[in-house]
């Protein structure tokens, strides 16, 4: 009888009411937002599709709605007609205020609004200039600087080969760094299928963990939209001679190819994203080939039944085989590797290597009925080495990695919270470092007040960390005090930013960070090219804190829109590891200077090993400028700025001070005072024009074993020399033209290293000559 009276009373609305259909997007891009909330004042609620669409019923028009969504203002809009489409503005505005970033707080942010240093690289500057790797695309960036796979940001890093990383690298904010070595695998990161790569100047352990000592770098995946996005790039180029004679070793013009595909939709429900691609290279320097193949993606799945719900499965795999180059033979021969080229031969320093890198990461995301975001990312990222020359230098790892993050806005967003628990397990087996794991946790929790011109932050983490079952590595000592202590390491962040008017933004900030040792730092022993290396189990964390301050003014030419930033720096760390030259022979055994037989014979002990060498401050200032749009009818988009660094050892020990090449100085090894970095792109009616210059000053201090050798035995023969011919500035400028065919169809050709320049990075690793490449691209 109950349902037979409810049917007769809502008989009349459902034979009466008016039907409303509409769509639901944003404000800006005219994108759909799927599974936006919509509720009638008094009346009816309901829910858009997967597709943005909805409708809604009402006694008669017009009537008020209630319209939110995550990432958006709520709104509330007037229904006047039986369809409709509704706009919504998003939190973050991209016309309003800029780029969005979402790696300095784990959330959308206008770049103007940040309290730190943050440089973006467009997808387009990495398809202009041909870069092949993540690692060339970094180092165009103001105040960075790349050396054979480490980067250092602002000086934070020197040069130390097959140590850790003190910069992190994220992808889809999940770190990215081997559980063996604790570095990025540069060429392994799919930088085709990057929405954006954010780069963060400055320690960044409070969100991120252990790693983030001198900066972050992250990568966010492409989202899928309805529309279909199909990309194809093609490339190929050949080196040409250096202008030394002797540094060509090749009769035959060395060649490179690279192709990559990308694809992009969502399915109603289903979202899906694609790449795929290829990369050889004959090498410039011999024997140093490179053949590497990936295939990537992310499946996501939004269910009809729970609201406000998605779940997605990324991955990414790679296989390559690469010759790896590491000492050169001599300073005329700097092409050709130590010990020659055959690697049958004992003195070769020259190996050849597999790897495998597979990366399987799931992800939920939720958004409560409370307008609660949750976030529960995975990722199983296995790394295997192997070492065709000597097989005793291989290894396998995997890392194990869990987050839960929990964030709450309140009226929009002007307060933020950000809350979560992070776990990551490490496994090695190794026959270099030996079989070892770790585990590492944390809890972490950020605060952010945003008034109409004032915002502040608070952060703070709790780190633990253990290697192979032994504690310490995270112990916090109270004072001096050593017996009072906690197994669990602070760490802070603190920031303000404030709108002096509506385009000038000033900044400050602070942070923390810490690094904790790899296994290879740890437990290497091994020897290369005459180079022995010692292991250190007694190694300590790397600690270290940054503060900025910074001006941000935006400038408007047409409808150009970017910024010029101004900041001052200092950065201070402890403990910092390097590996040093000397005698690790145990006390345990006797010393002998005259029977190579003896255990105790000195020789045998003469090497390298990870110590806690170092604490050092950086001061500096940096000037940049950025930005994109058309000025006139031309369209411009450029990125530049100027690094003036004062790298300054602490350590005052003057035993340690004899290891520098430049004993009158205190300034930090493998560091520059003066680094600049310029790339521009003009483009008018489909033709393209562009151009890039990167500079450094002198790299005063090194090792001076490097430079005058062992017990009369050269390590880099003729380098001591090398550096005196080549002891001014380093410019290298590339330069492009292009063609762009009804916005679908690209052709270029990309000059790099125009003038030819003979340069080094780090020590014995002359960089290419100049080289050519004709690049033909795709998109729909």
């Amino acid at each position: 009888m109950k349902q037979v009276l409810l049917l007769l009373f809502s008989l009349p609305y459902y034979l009466f009411s008016q039907e409303i259909t509409g769509t639901v997007r944003d404000k800006e891009t005219n994108e759909i937002i799927p599974f936006t909330q919509l509720r009638i004042m008094g009346g009816m609620q309901a829910q858009s599709d997967e597709n943005g669409a909805f409708l809604l019923k009402a006694d008669a028009l017009p009537v008020k709605c209630i319209v939110s969504a995550a990432d958006y203002y709520t709104d509330t809009v007037l229904l006047d007609q039986p369809k409709i489409n509704i706009l919504l503005k998003p939190l973050v505005s991209v016309k309003e205020l800029g780029p969005v970033v979402v790696a300095a707080s784990r959330r959308q942010q206008s770049v103007e609004e940040l309290t730190i240093s943050l440089d973006i690289i467009k997808p387009e500057l990495i398809a202009n200039k041909g870069i092949t790797d993540l690692e060339q695309a970094v180092d165009q960036v103001p105040g960075a600087y790349t050396m054979d796979g480490q980067v250092s940001i602002r000086g934070g890093s020197g040069f130390t080969y097959g140590a850790g990383s003190r910069v992190l690298v994220l992808w889809n904010e999940i770190p990215l760094l081997s559980a063996d070595v604790g570095d990025a695998k540069w060429n392994a990161i799919p930088i085709e299928n990057a929405q954006q790569i954010e780069v963060v100047k400055g320690a960044s352990s409070v969100l991120y963990g252990s790693g983030a000592l001198n900066g972050m770098i992250s990568l966010i995946e492409r989202e899928p939209t309805e529309k279909t996005s199909l990309n194809v790039q093609l490339q190929g180029g050949a080196y040409d001679n250096p202008r030394r004679s002797t540094l060509k070793w090749w009769s035959k013009t060395r060649q490179f190819y690279q192709g990559d595909l990308t694809f992009s939709k969502q399915f109603g429900r289903f979202g899906l994203t694609l790449g795929a691609y290829g990369y050889t290279n004959d090498g410039y320097r011999q024997g140093e080939t490179e053949d590497r193949g990936r295939f990537n993606g992310t499946i996501s799945y939004r269910p009809k039944n729970i609201k406000n719900f998605k779940a997605s499965l990324g991955w990414n795999a790679q296989l390559q085989k690469t010759g790896n180059f590491i000492i050169w033979q001599s300073d005329t021969f700097a092409y050709q590797p130590f010990g020659g080229a055959d690697t049958s031969q004992p003195g070769s320093s020259l190996t050849y290597n597999r790897g495998i890198r597979v990366s399987v990461d799931p992800t939920i995301k939720y958004l409560d009925k409370f307008g609660n975001k949750h976030q529960l990312r995975g990722r199983l990222y296995f790394v295997d080495n192997k070492n065709f020359t000597n097989l005793s230098q291989s290894s396998k790892s995997e890392v194990w990695y869990g987050d839960y993050q929990f964030q709450r806005g309140w009226n929009n967003n002007s307060w933020v919270l950000t809350t979560g628990v992070t776990a990551i397990a490490n496994e090695v087996r190794s026959y270099l470092f030996g079989d070892h794991n770790s585990l590492n946790g944390a809890l972490y929790l950020q605060g952010e007040k945003n008034w109409k011109k004032l915002n502040i932050v608070l952060g703070v983490r709790g780190e633990y960390f253990q290697q192979d079952g032994i504690r310490g590595d995270s112990d916090y000592y109270f004072g001096k005090d050593s017996t009072k202590k906690i197994p669990i390491r602070p760490i802070l962040r603190s920031g303000i930013h404030y709108a002096v008017a509506k385009h000038t933004h000033l900044r400050a900030s602070f942070g923390q960070g810490v690094r904790y040792p790899s296994v290879a730092e740890r437990y290497t022993t091994t020897s290369v090219g005459g180079l022995v290396i010692f292991p250190n189990p007694q190694l300590k964390p790397e600690t270290g804190w940054a503060a900025e301050i910074g001006l941000k003014q935006g400038v408007k030419i047409g409808k150009w829109k970017g910024f010029v930033d101004v900041a001052g720096f200092i950065n201070h760390y402890d403990n910092m590891m390097e590996f040093t030259f000397g005698s690790y022979k145990p006390d345990s055994i006797p010393f002998n200077f005259f029977d190579p037989n003896s255990p105790g014979y000195y020789k045998k002990w003469l090497g390298f090993r990870a110590q806690n060498a170092e604490s050092a401050e950086i001061t500096g200032a940096e000037i940049s400028i950025s930005g994109e749009g058309k000025i006139g009818p031309i369209s411009v988009l450029a990125l530049m700025g100027y690094t003036y660094m004062n790298p300054i050892s602490k350590n005052r020990d003057s035993t340690y001070r004899t290891t520098f090449s430049d004993t009158s100085t205190n300034m930090l090894k493998y560091r520059f005072k003066h680094l600049a970095k310029a790339d521009i792109q003009l483009e008018y009616k489909g033709v393209s024009i562009g151009g890039s210059m990167r500079m450094n000053s002198y790299m005063q201090n090194i090792d001076a074993i490097f430079e005058n050798g062992i017990l009369g035995q050269q390590i880099l023969p003729g380098l001591k020399t090398y550096r005196q011919e080549h002891d001014g500035v380093t410019i290298v400028f590339d330069a492009r033209i292009g063609y762009t065919y009804q916005e679908k169809y690209k052709i270029a050709f990309i000059v790099n290293n125009i003038a030819n320049a003979e340069y080094m990075t780090r020590p014995g690793d002359v960089q290419a000559p100049r080289n050519f490449i004709v690049q033909l691209s795709y998109k729909m």
